[in-house]
């Protein structure tokens, strides 16, 4: 089992000892505050999604998930993740996505930060794309904001690619409020 480890203490050690903040605190913090954002994209389907770096721990290809009984369809199941027990959530599932994803399907999760919850939690994902950082000006919050609606969206991220002789194309990620998704369930989890 390939693991990718996403320390956010680690990165909040390297700013210095003066900060004294927990690290739930911190995330928030380096995500507004600093002109730039760094997610964790990945693929439902056939669509780009991210949620922040610093709400995830880590990303582990997918293994065998015992499914518990009388649980949510989205409620994948439970895994031994090196001792814990960490309940697997179905994302396409819970956010009613029926596409396949095309291609090799190379399905990861994606271990949840322990601020998120009181409990392991993993997200199942189609694959996992990039860890990215990007600019402000590159994300659109004002129209699809997750207090202005039911969507649990922060907002719209314009990612900029480019092929080899070809001109800009512009591709959308949306970013997902997993912290938002995550307490919507809590009481099935």
């Amino acid at each position: 089992m390939a693991t990718y480890s996403v320390d956010a203490q680690a990165a909040v050690e390297q700013e210095g000892p003066a900060i004294q903040a927990p690290v739930q605190t911190l995330s928030r913090i380096r995500t507004k505050g600093a002109g730039t954002v760094q997610v964790v994209e990945f693929i439902l389907g056939n669509e780009l999604f991210a949620i922040d770096l610093f709400d995830t721990r880590e990303v582990i290809t997918q293994t065998e998930v015992t499914p518990l009984p009388n649980t949510p369809p989205y409620l994948r199941g439970i895994i031994d993740l090196r001792g814990m027990i960490t309940t697997i959530i179905d994302l396409k599932d819970l956010m009613h996505i029926t596409t396949e994803a095309s291609g090799k399907k190379k399905s990861r999760i994606i271990v949840l930060d322990r601020s998120i919850t009181e409990k392991p939690i993993g997200i199942l994902v189609d694959d996992v794309f990039s860890v990215t950082t990007y600019g402000q000006e590159d994300i659109d919050k004002e129209n699809t904001s997750s207090q202005k609606t039911h969507r649990d969206i922060i907002g719209v991220i314009r990612k900029k690619t480019k092929s080899v002789g070809e001109k800009d194309k512009n591709g959308l990620v949306v970013w997902l409020d997993i912290r938002t998704m995550i307490e919507k369930i809590a009481a099935d989890l």
